[in-house]
């Protein structure tokens, strides 16, 4: 038997990440996606590959720098990553930047115009001079860089320019200066006013600035007595992933503490204008501390993501996808129940997102916080918005009187600040505010809300693939269950119990949980897929994540494959297996779907001798999320919900639109490109399954109400 756990049948995990944003970036391209789009999807690109070079490139230089020896998954040391990752992300870049040259173009056509200073006329001239004297020159501080002044700290992502100068009088040789671009303060995309002279001279369409051309354009001003050489843009990166102590007596505090160092974490990139002189890339590369391939020169605009707020420009619906709705759960309006928790008591309620409004998950918890019969609330948070109603429910809740207790994870990267601020404001309203088990993250997604009814206490719970955000909800796609199934209830009070006390693990009724026995569960269910096709039997596995990484789950994958297991894998983003490999992985599969919504859920089908398993999860099959954080896995036990998860799975694999197929070298192909037939884009269809539903809602609704409502006849009346 082949050594399913061989390097030679993965592929490595960095490699796989720059392929997924590949995908991201080449929906720019895409002639069905409306313009501004188009354009958006470079903005998304953009930020992806910040967080890569501020996480993941930045781990792969430190272990290069350190010399550690540390083979990967795919066997390659970290620096054939390194090597790996710079080949392919230039690539990328130069991709990016000729995708956006063509948007430009066509936005042109629009009348969106993109210009230079060097573009405007007299009157606009006017205007920018006296717009730069107000609002630009007051906020910028110049920033001279020689021996009495050190090259400045300058903050990861932000944008400045480079000067080169020589004094008109006495010193002629060559200096520096850094102008940093007050983005927070300006936006850096300036609308040139349509009519800016006092005839009224009208210009064609709309035209923009940008604000590091302008600050470029009026150097001199802050540099009086000088001749300008050069002025060019720059912007670094850093370093940002936190280190911090679980053993801190306070971990708030820890958290603080390393948002201040990841502030000031080494540079791991250079993204200089393309123009720039050997004179200003070397003293960069060099203040910096910094090797030649990691400056990558840009021929446009610095950090696309400054487009994700021109998309929403006025008057240019035409140039968006259509606007759609959420709609309300299609499961609760059909049950015919008194209230909120009869309906979810009668029986288990699934809601879609975006498909159907998060607004029912925030109704939950509202409610909760304002119902005198529930005694208690208890929820796990991960990333919240800043202006979360849940938030302000729970809040609400601990001074109508109940306990609620919130484990708010402060090391979700990125929202750790958010985080932490929301954690204090919780305390302060009275609730019971918790950090978690030492050394793990809590990524799990449960709300158990505990209420005295006539026959005794009942819990209610609430559990999902995807975390407590109202704003994400509305673009990521993701299945959550309201239910009232006792040993689901009893298990949620045990799980709480565990990450709040001292309690040890007990015997899960129906829950997986990381890292206890989640990872025990999946290989059990796929081991019953091995031997049902061993025995000549049916044995199909289809799972849906955002990453897949675990060896020991994919060389699990691997011996089912081999036993004749016929599996469907969709996987968004990181995926190190290689399907299509003679006697490995001849019946793997592998989707992935970049679309309007970014998908977000986990979904989980075992065939199991035509019993069907099938679960939602928090969980990614990756061994952070399996080793290293709190995760829940839930199985979907009612026969509806089942066949519902099922249609699910089976649209997003016959996506023929939006969906690329995996080779076994890691290369994507466009499904499009091969479409015969039908076109299917799972999505879409999602959505408008979600609408006839709602449709149909209020159809019946109507005619109960004219039945109800109509007026008694006459002779009933005597």
């Amino acid at each position: 038997m082949a050594d399913f756990t061989d390097a030679q049948y993965f592929l490595n995990r960095e490699c796989t990440w720059v392929k997924f944003n590949e995908r991201v970036l080449r929906e720019a391209i895409v002639p069905s996606n409306p313009l501004l789009e188009q354009l958006n999807f470079i903005a998304i690109a953009a930020s992806n590959l910040d967080e890569f070079f501020m996480i993941r490139v930045a781990g792969v230089k430190h272990l290069v720098e350190s010399g550690v020896k540390h083979i990967d998954i795919a066997g390659m040391t970290p620096q054939e990553q390194f090597e790996a990752i710079q080949s392919m992300v230039h690539k990328l870049v130069g991709d990016q930047y000729r995708y956006y040259g063509d948007i430009q173009q066509k936005l042109q056509a629009h009348g969106l115009h993109f210009i230079g200073v060097d573009a405007l006329d007299d009157d606009q001239r006017l205007w920018l001079e006296s717009f730069f004297e107000r609002e630009i020159y007051p906020v910028v501080t110049p920033m001279a860089v020689d021996s009495s002044h050190p090259f400045p700290f300058l903050s990861s992502l932000n944008l400045n320019l480079a000067v080169l100068l020589r004094r008109k009088q006495g010193d002629r040789s060559v200096k520096t200066a850094i102008l940093p671009v007050p983005m927070s303060v300006i936006d850096r995309i300036i609308k040139v006013p349509d009519s800016v002279s006092p005839a009224g001279k009208q210009h064609e369409g709309h035209q923009f600035l940008f604000l590091e051309d302008v600050i470029a354009a009026y150097a001199e001003r802050f540099f009086l007595g000088c001749d300008i050489l050069e002025v060019e843009p720059f912007r670094v990166t850093r370093d940002a992933d936190l280190d911090i102590d679980d053993d801190a007596e306070d971990l708030l505090m820890e958290v603080e503490k390393s948002l201040k160092k990841r502030r000031k974490g080494a540079a791991v990139r250079l993204e200089l204008a393309a123009s720039s002189s050997r004179m200003i890339r070397d003293f960069l590369r060099d203040e910096l501390q910094l090797e030649e391939r990691d400056i990558y020169s840009i021929p446009g605009p610095l950090d696309c993501k400054v487009f994700f707020s021109f998309v929403g420009i006025d008057g240019y619906d035409d140039l968006r996808y259509p606007p759609v709705t959420p709609q309300p759960s299609s499961e609760l309006a059909a049950i015919d129940a008194p209230d909120f928790w009869s309906a979810i008591a009668e029986r288990d309620i699934i809601v879609h997102h975006p498909y159907e409004t998060f607004e029912t998950v925030e109704h939950f918890i509202q409610l909760a916080a304002t119902d005198p019969h529930v005694l208690a609330i208890k929820q796990t948070l991960y990333r919240v918005s800043s202006k979360s109603p849940i938030i302000v429910a729970l809040a609400q809740a601990a001074e109508n009187g109940k306990q609620v207790t919130v484990l708010m994870e402060v090391k979700a990267r990125f929202d750790e600040e958010n985080n932490i601020h929301m954690a204090r404001k919780l305390e302060k309203a009275g609730c019971h505010v918790i950090y978690g088990i030492m050394g793990l993250k809590t990524h799990s997604k449960i709300t158990l809300v505990v209420r005295r009814e006539e026959d005794g206490i009942r819990r209610y719970v609430h559990l999902a693939t995807g975390n407590y955000n109202g704003k994400t909800a509305r673009i990521y796609t993701d299945v959550g269950i309201l239910t009232a199934n006792t040993l689901i209830g009893v298990d949620a009070s045990a799980f709480f119990n565990l990450l709040s006390g001292y309690s040890d693990p007990p015997q899960w009724n129906k829950l997986a949980v990381a890292p206890l026995n989640l990872r025990e569960t999946i290989y059990q269910e796929i081991d019953q897929e091995i031997a049902q096709a061993k025995a000549g039997k049916k044995a199909v596995i289809v799972a849906k994540m955002n990453s897949l990484l675990d060896k020991y789950v994919i060389a699990k994958l691997y011996e089912a494959s081999a036993a004749g297991v016929k599996i469907r894998l969709i996987v968004r983003g990181i995926c190190v297996i290689r399907p299509g490999l003679p006697g490995i992985s001849e019946n793997i599969e592998v989707h992935s779907i970049v679309g309007r919504f970014l998908e977000h859920s986990r979904l989980f089908y075992f065939y199991n001798g035509g019993k069907e398993d099938v679960f939602i999860s928090s969980a990614d099959w990756m061994p952070r999320n399996l080793n290293e954080r709190v995760e829940l896995m839930t199985p979907v036990e009612f026969p509806p919900h089942k066949e519902r998860i099922k249609r699910i799975l089976k649209v997003y694999f016959d996506d023929n639109v939006k969906a690329y197929a995996m080779n076994s070298d890691g290369s994507y192909r466009y499904l499009a490109d091969e479409r015969k037939g039908k076109s299917v884009n799972a999505q879409d269809t999602c959505q408008r399954e979600a609408e006839r539903l709602a449709s149909e809602r209020k159809k019946a609704a109507r005619q109960f109400r004219n039945v109800v409502l109509r007026p008694r006849p006459a002779e009933e009346d005597k």
